[in-house]
């Protein structure tokens, strides 16, 4: 398996606390919004965006390019902090999040910014899109990947099973997909509103190459990417294990950092955090 050396781990890490203080930046401007997942999930946007995805913020829309797809569209602030850190759009923009007519909606639209791929939101139609992307690269004959990220809340959406099956079907070993197993969803433990435990053997029963990681920790992200497909032929499965609100200790693991209407004190008490954090790490 594929290490980062000390110094890409460094900076990886310095970048994921750069996209999380994005988050907190379009929170502080919007005043609420999705933080509990967007966090939970940073550290995987942060190995694709910065070590893996072949992708041009110059030329987002490159034929032979990667795609990523955010499933799990409300988790959208990362996405946007890791797009705006990459240099797919001015940071700037970062600070219109809840205003009228902004680019940053509460859902990624592909049609607002460069470097979405596709709208999301409608829980469980990532993967079937992510699916129809990956083999229409087969089929031009192009080895680019296509990655997603569900929510493990997500999966109670029977589409993403249907999706499951027909990758396995078309030996889509060209598709990464994530879930996000932060164990909450709105209002509650996952396992509590609908249970898909073992989740491994599940998706190994769909034909799907799987394998458990800590989706907090850059270098089994980066590690287990780099040997994808797992399995030739078959579509490959990462179990992230994660923190809801990693970063923040006051909010992490809690089913009320799901959504969060900030006040300026908790504010103030995030980002002396993710400071905390960052010079941690230098």
């Amino acid at each position: 398996m594929q290490k980062l050396n000390s110094e890409e781990e460094l900076r990886l890490k310095r970048i994921a606390v750069k996209i999380r203080k994005n988050v907190l930046r379009m929170i502080k401007a919007g005043g609420a919004g999705h933080i509990g997942g967007a966090l939970s999930c940073t550290d995987i946007l942060t190995a694709l965006y910065f070590k893996i995805l072949r992708v041009d913020p110059q030329n987002p829309t490159w034929p032979e390019r990667d795609r990523f797809v955010l499933s799990a569209g409300h988790k959208c602030l990362a996405l946007y902090g890791t797009l705006a850190e990459k240099g797919f759009f001015d940071s700037a923009v970062l600070d219109t999040y809840g205003a009228l007519c902004t680019k940053l909606g509460g859902h990624p639209d592909m049609h607002k910014l460069p470097g979405i791929e596709s709208n999301t939101g409608a829980l469980g139609h990532g993967l079937s899109i992510s699916g129809g992307m990956a083999m229409g690269l087969k089929m031009d004959g192009l080895d680019s990947k296509v990655y997603v990220i569900l929510g493990d809340g997500e999966l109670a959406e029977g589409s993403n099973w249907e999706a499951a099956a027909a990758a396995s079907h078309h030996k889509l070993d060209n598709l990464v997909a994530f879930v996000d197993r932060n164990k909450f969803q709105h209002g509650g433990r996952t396992v509590d509103f609908m249970s898909y435990e073992p989740l491994d053997r599940r998706w190994e029963a769909f034909g799907w190459a799987v394998r458990v990681i800590d989706g907090n920790n850059l270098q089994q992200i980066y590690g287990n990417v780099t040997e994808t497909p797992f399995e030739k032929g078959k579509p490959s499965m990462i179990i992230a294990d994660t923190i809801k609100a990693k970063g923040l200790p006051f909010m992490e693991d809690k089913a009320s950092s799901h959504y969060w209407k900030v006040t300026d004190e908790e504010m103030q008490i995030a980002e002396q955090a993710l400071q905390a954090i960052e010079e941690g790490i230098n």
